[in-house]
């Protein structure tokens, strides 16, 4: 999984249980692609704060992961709900099919 794919899923499962400062810091830096100076010019904190708040951040991200491990397991449910969905495609009785497909797709809302 690519670096920011990772801290983007984990801020997904973890970001409530970080400050308000924290959470918005790492949403601007991860998921609206801005820069170190983009983020600390409006909250009046220079790129080298901004980086070292990204940094501890993202190691308190990694360790409710390692202890909690919901973003893996969330992970794993997506790509078998994947292969759920395309083994539901040789199924021969539509309505079947059709239950099974509008299922996996209350499910992944659910993700």
């Amino acid at each position: 999984m690519a670096k920011e794919l990772k801290f983007v899923m984990l801020l997904d499962c973890y970001g409530d249980l970080l400050t308000e400062h924290q959470r918005s810091i790492m949403e601007m830096y991860y998921c609206e692609d801005l820069s170190l100076a983009e983020i600390g010019q409006p909250l009046d904190i220079t790129r080298q704060a901004v980086r070292s708040i990204i940094k501890r951040t993202e190691d308190i991200l990694l360790n409710y992961e390692e202890k909690l491990g919901f973003a893996e397991r969330l992970d794993k449910m997506r790509v078998y709900f994947g292969r759920i969905e395309s083994s539901a495609e040789h199924i021969t009785d539509e309505d079947i099919k059709k239950e099974i497909t509008e299922d996996i797709k209350k499910v992944r809302e659910l993700l």
